[in-house]
Formats: C-alpha cells, structure tokens, sequence
C-alpha cells in the first residue's frame, strides 16, 4: 500500500507541509505515519469510515484510492476553511466533508470505524471529544486514536528536530513553544499522569487549543480505557517499537457492550 497522494490531493495545506516537506526527516517520519494509519484502515473495507479532524484530507484521499476503499469515507473538521477546501479538491472522489455542526447533525447514522489522528493533543476539552466519538459509533464500532510522543527521549529528538526544521523556516515549528530548563526532567520521565500545566493558546476565530508542549499520551491512554475498550496499543514510526521510542503512540479501541 503506498502513501502517494493521487492527484489533487497533493495540494493540500498538510500534504504540502509535511509529507512534500523539504526536510527529508520530516517528509519520511509523517509519510510512515500515513503508511500505519493505512494498513490500520485495511479491515474497514467495505464498511462506513469517518476522519475525524481530517486536516487535508490526505488521508482519505489515500484510503479511496487503494484496494481498501470503505464503503463510505466522511472527513469532519472544526476549521470550515478547510472543510471548503477539501469539498473543492476532493469531493469528486466520493468523500463527504463536513464541519462539526453537521457532523453532529448527522450523529444517528453512525459510522463502523473512526479515525482520530493528531487531534486530541490539541484539545482543551477531550472528554467532549470523547464522548462525541463514542455517539457517532456505530453498536461494535472501532476507534483509532493516533498522538504524538511528547515524552522521555523522543521529545528531545523531536525538540533537536523542531529548532532545527524552524532555522531553516520549514514548517510551524517556530510557533511550537519549547521547553523550559526546569521542565526537561518532569517531561523525560514522565508517568501516567500529566505532568506540566499546559497553555491554552487562542486561535485568530476565538477557539481554545494546545500545542504539543506538556502532552502525555499515557494520560491520555487512561482516559480512553475509561471510555471505550483498549485492544492494543501501537506505535509509529515502527509499529514494532514500544511507543515510548516511538514518534507517535496509536491506540486501537472498540465501542464498550458491543461484541468482541
């Protein structure tokens, strides 16, 4: 299965920034995290598959275009810049975008799997997200959550990598707030619980968000136990690493008193 984005879809803001970028580290490390992500979508054929926080659309632009292909592929995104944008590019491709007011709109449908990729590390509130995700599963459905590894030594590698990529002006990365002396240590061992205060920033429309700074996915790991059954937890780039080496952390969940 290939990450290459079919036509159009390659114009995306996301595809654009990360998996053309011109740090070939950049470009690899997200286009793996595609090619994870992708392999994870396999058993959906066939079946009613939502993007939740879809950015681009890449992804699904990729999983439409494999042997893969679900029977119904949705993005949902809060921004409705974006949701415009990708109607504009790849609505022609059989994909639904919407922005969240009609995604909630449309909760009764339910949907068999939901991806949630990069988000909930951005996110104030998560158990709002949560529960929502849970509502718009369909009775056996699955979620797959994927984060980013803000902890232990892959934060130092991905910080090295951030100033690095933001002194040669690629990427957001010079937005990314960087840690303080006296936060290293809290954040190289890191337990289950959070542990800095995470800034909540402001977007230009109003909307409260966090950066990557402070994240702890196994906090987060928690949460989601306590909502929905945790089958198995991955990581990428290598989905052999545990994820404490890993950039990322995926979580492979299923709808609670639904069959196995």
């Amino acid at each position: 299965m290939t990450t290459r984005l079919p036509g159009s879809a390659g114009d995306g803001v996301y595809a654009r920034k990360q998996l053309q970028s011109r740090a070939a580290l950049v470009s690899w490390s997200h286009s793996r995290r595609f090619q994870v992500a992708l392999e994870l979508a396999a058993p959906a054929r066939g079946r009613r598959i939502l993007d939740y926080g879809c950015g681009d659309g890449s992804f699904l632009a990729m999983l439409v275009s494999s042997a893969d292909a679900p029977l119904e592929a949705t993005g949902a995104e809060i921004a409705r810049d974006l949701v415009a944008d990708c109607r504009a590019r790849l609505a022609a491709r059989g994909i639904c975008f919407l922005d969240l007011a009609e995604l909630d709109a449309r909760q009764a449908a339910g949907f068999d799997v939901i991806f949630c990729m990069e988000v909930l590390e951005h996110v104030p509130g998560v158990d709002e997200v949560l529960h929502r995700l849970d509502r718009l599963l369909a009775p056996g459905g699955q979620l797959v959550v994927s984060v980013p590894v803000e902890t232990g030594v892959p934060m130092l590698i991905k910080q090295a990598a951030r100033r690095i990529a933001g002194w040669r002006g690629i990427g957001d990365y010079p937005g990314t707030e960087s840690y303080r002396p006296s936060e290293w240590l809290p954040t190289l061992f890191a337990g289950s619980r959070p542990h800095l205060v995470r800034r909540v920033l402001v977007n230009p429309d109003g909307s409260a968000f966090h950066d990557h700074k402070g994240f702890n996915w196994m906090a987060l790991r928690a949460l989601l136990a306590r909502q929905f059954v945790l089958r198995r937890v991955l990581s990428s780039p290598f989905t052999w690493l545990p994820p404490h080496l890993g950039t990322q952390a995926w979580f492979l969940l299923q709808k609670r008193g639904a069959p196995r």
